[in-house]
């Protein structure tokens, strides 16, 4: 029975070693599936995020983790000071008119400032360009975020939102667009150059009758001079 038990301990002991024994770095996989990946630096630094919607990353500032919250599945990339610096994001159905894709790159500090985008609307209208932004460097993300957290808690929709907010920042916008290439909704299809408010100041576009337009407006919106039919 000593012999039995010295001979079966050994054995144990020699496959615990062999199932503990280092693997190669680098190995192949013919076909996984995975809910989502994390690329991280030796230090443990997250870089990258893919990810489906359900375990989607909120986003991060300065190493903070932002609040859970809903956000489409895709590709998140960070920095090396831990803030979220743009990503790839896509989703799509029936319902919201068919296939939505972004390709967003981020402020230092903040939020996209530059977007490759494609979004279709209810009525299944197309919309599909590079659109860039000009925002705020005071409202964080972080900051940002709390704000409309509050806002959320006392009832406020989305305009009522971005009035209080252009409010508390001297009557500025904070995130306005500034241009638009690309097709629109309306099926015109140009250059949009809108100024610190977002709204429209020069338009080079071909209109919806195939008819070419350049355009010149005034702060309120109203076309001040129309240069192709003077």
């Amino acid at each position: 029975m000593k012999l039995y038990s010295i001979t079966v301990t050994g054995v144990l002991v020699f496959f615990f070693l062999v199932g503990f024994k280092s693997t190669p770095s680098d190995q192949k996989f013919e076909e996984i599936y995975v809910e989502r990946i994390n690329i991280v630096e030796p230090d443990g630094k997250l870089k990258m995020v893919i990810s489906n919607k359900q375990r989607q990353h909120p986003g991060m500032h300065d190493g903070h983790i932002l609040d859970p919250r809903e956000r489409p599945p895709g590709i998140i990339f960070f920095n090396e000071e831990q803030d979220e610096i743009g990503g790839l994001a896509f989703y799509g159905n029936k319902e919201s008119g068919g296939n939505n894709l972004f390709l967003s790159l981020d402020q230092y500090k903040n939020d996209q400032i530059m977007q490759l985008k494609q979004s279709s609307n209810e009525n299944g209208d197309n919309q599909y360009g590079l659109q860039l932004w000009e925002r705020d460097k005071k409202l964080t993300p972080v900051v940002l975020q709390k704000i409309m957290d509050s806002l959320d808690e006392e009832g406020y929709y989305y305009q009522q939102k971005m009035d209080y907010l252009r409010k508390m920042n001297d009557g500025n916008p904070i995130n306005e667009p500034r241009l638009f290439i690309g097709k629109k909704y309306n099926r015109e299809t140009g250059l949009f150059v809108q100024d610190k408010s977002g709204n429209d100041r020069l338009r080079f576009y071909i209109d919806s009758d195939n008819a070419p337009r350049i355009e010149v407006l005034n702060e309120k919106g109203e076309v001040i001079k129309d240069i192709i039919e003077n």
